[in-house]
């Protein structure tokens, strides 16, 4: 087996995409997955299941959305961003800290909101308990006040990204907003972190959750070349002591690996079909998706239509050890029903993949509320594909 081959495996079983139920099952399973993970990317598209919940299902076969809503309420997860919005594990707390105090060189998204306004938010919040943004709206007729929605919806995320306020659930998938001494649990480490402690962190999660990372993937996203060097100096202690070393991806890329993971036998692929989200944790970063894989993928969503060449919101498809595809479909709620637009193949696939494909689309429909799948006969799966 090559380098290549085997590396695409570890990385898979990393991500908990190998094996069935590799955390377990249930809500256990899911905190055990985020954790592992190291967040959940938070999406609001709703073509089909939502990101969050799409990637815990891939990976905890029993998964409900209520699991997700039990660990925020019990407060074992927490909402905040990683590169993008996200659910973390409580447990990491501290490591938001550097940008809720801007310590790591980022600057929050909007400028500082008026102090009139911060003030009547904060009273709110702590004299009423938990608030929306559309609980600030002036529902009055004619010249609304300061604190119409646009602004106190700026100065809530304001709030929110300084740490002042921390989402304690959602409603409707709108955020509820209360103050960080209400919501954050008493065991939590709040100490700063220091940039060898955050650079610490950052190597550990990736390589966990991957098995091996470039510097840039390591660093994805994040800004600043101290964090870029304190990375460089963790990766060298590890190397040092022989928990890491390198190997070559391929012609450019030199990766970071688990030691352990290298010496051990490839894990097994099984003729299995997984149907993924565009934000899962296993292709969210491309350039990745593309060496490892050959998998050149992008949402299409916000492209313009002419642009578009699989379809609005193609899923990757994966199948056995590769990423062979990508399939576009959408749920029908009110109908119960998940049409399948299109299934593009692109890499070629065996006899077994037919039967497998249509096994995980019938499953899929089934997360997605829908009890029949419409034009699935008419795709026709060619194992032709280069």
């Amino acid at each position: 087996m090559s380098n290549l081959a085997k590396l695409r495996r570890i990385a898979l079983n990393q991500q908990g995409l190998l094996k069935t139920d590799s955390f377990g099952r249930g809500k256990a399973a899911t905190l055990r997955a985020i954790e592992h993970l190291g967040y959940v990317q938070i999406d609001t598209i709703s073509v089909v299941e939502r990101a969050h919940h799409h990637v815990l299902w891939s990976r905890v076969s029993n998964y409900q959305p209520k699991f997700l809503d039990q660990l925020v309420r019990q407060r074992n997860l927490f909402e905040y961003w990683y590169h993008a919005a996200a659910w973390l594990p409580m447990r990491d707390f501290r490591f938001a800290l550097p940008r809720m105090t801007q310590t790591n060189g980022e600057r929050n998204w909007f400028k500082s909101s008026e102090r009139k306004l911060i003030d009547h938010i904060l009273k709110r919040v702590r004299e009423e308990g938990p608030l929306r943004a559309r609980d600030f709206e002036d529902t009055r007729k004619g010249k609304k006040q300061w604190w119409d929605w646009k602004p106190a919806k700026q100065a809530l995320e304001q709030l929110f990204m300084q740490g002042e306020l921390m989402v304690s659930g959602r409603q409707g998938f709108q955020k509820v907003y209360d103050l960080r001494e209400r919501v954050l649990p008493d065991w939590v480490d709040t100490r700063q972190p220091t940039m060898s402690e955050y650079a610490s962190y950052l190597v550990d999660t990736t390589l966990r959750a991957h098995g091996f990372a470039t510097l840039k993937s390591i660093c994805y996203l994040r800004k600043g070349q101290s964090l870029r060097d304190a990375v460089r100096e963790q990766l060298q202690l590890r190397i040092d002591t022989g928990s890491i070393t390198t190997i070559a991806l391929n012609d450019y890329s030199l990766v970071y690996a688990d030691a352990a993971l290298l010496e051990t036998r490839a894990p097994r692929s099984n003729a299995v079909v997984r149907i993924l989200s565009p934000f899962d944790n296993a292709v969210i970063q491309r350039e990745r998706g593309r060496d490892l894989f050959d998998f050149d993928y992008q949402i299409e969503c916000y492209l313009p239509q002419p642009k578009r060449q699989f379809g609005y919101y193609c899923l990757p498809v994966l199948y056995r050890d590769r990423f062979i595809g990508r399939v576009d479909c959408k749920a029908h709620r009110s109908e119960k029903r998940l049409e399948i637009k299109a299934l593009h193949i692109e890499h070629k696939v065996d006899d077994d993949f037919a039967e497998a494909f249509n096994h995980s689309v019938k499953s899929f429909a089934l997360f997605n509320g829908c009890n029949e799948v419409t034009n699935l006969d008419a795709i026709r799966v060619s194992a032709s594909a280069r």
